[in-house]
């Protein structure tokens, strides 16, 4: 991660502030407020909204005289869906530790020193967390599989991260003074289980277990989420649901990368 931020285009570094700005809108907004919230010019705004319709990533609405999201944008996100889509043995895995636990469950991808979560298993007894859809991946300090992938990054790496996303509050209870959650991630490191407890959600716990690759890399994340009270009145049979998932998950990831290696020399 220290050579993240070296050579940025400005115009395409404003013209992706200017995307996601419009993104986090809960509505159309006018080039005049994305102008003042952003801190450009008027014309550069104008400039980059152009470019930004041109290419389906916006629309212009002419009659209410804003800027919203285009179809380019879903076809990002159905193009993300494809690229971190696990293989079927990782999704059985989840479905089991979804069923041995009775909470839903999840596999997230270890990408570029992003946890992102790439399948859940849940039913409607058991649902996910809302926010923690396929493509999650915000929020690494109070997530268990965020926890699970601050701690094995390099400590350098680490920081770099936790400077550019920062700590922020989301909960009452969400740890958010470094020096505590160094203290929670050596605690990570030395059990091999990450625990976060009504960090992300009031009421609601999660735990994650790693992933490893045939080479023993760390690249992802079993996990499953379940409302406190239950996961402190049966702790242990929820870890042991997601130690033994991770474990097979780890199976999976490692037979998927022999088969796709040896189609690929055939």
């Amino acid at each position: 991660m220290s050579g993240k931020g070296a050579g940025l285009l400005q115009s395409v570094e404003r013209a992706m502030r200017v995307l996601d700005h419009i993104a986090a809108s809960p509505g159309p907004v006018a080039a005049r407020d994305v102008a003042r919230s952003l801190g450009l010019t008027l014309p550069t705004t104008y400039h980059l909204l152009t470019t930004l319709v041109t290419g389906g990533y916006l629309v212009h609405l002419s009659e209410e005289k804003a800027y919203a999201l285009g179809h380019r944008v879903d076809d990002l996100a159905r193009g993300l869906h494809r690229q971190i889509a696990v293989p079927p043995e990782v999704r059985r895995v989840a479905s089991v530790v979804h069923q041995q636990a009775q909470a839903a469950a999840y596999y997230a991808a270890f990408r570029d020193a992003e946890m992102i979560v790439a399948h859940v298993a849940e039913c409607p007894e058991h649902p996910r967390i809302r926010p923690l859809d396929v493509g999650f991946h915000q929020a690494p300090h109070a997530t268990a599989f965020g926890k699970l992938m601050l701690a094995r990054l390099p400590a350098d790496d680490r920081e770099t991260l936790l400077d550019h996303t920062g700590t922020p509050l989301v909960t009452a209870a969400t740890v958010t003074d470094r020096m505590l959650l160094g203290r929670q991630l050596s605690q990570v490191r030395g059990t091999g289980l990450a625990v976060e407890v009504d960090e992300f959600q009031a009421g609601l716990s999660c735990m994650a277990a790693p992933v490893t690759d045939a080479a023993g890399r760390f690249v992802g994340a079993v996990a499953i989420s379940m409302p406190t009270a239950r996961l402190r009145a049966d702790r242990w049979t929820a870890e042991r649901a997601v130690r033994l998932g991770a474990v097979r998950a780890t199976r999976a990831v490692s037979l998927s990368t022999a088969v796709r290696t040896g189609r690929a020399a055939g």
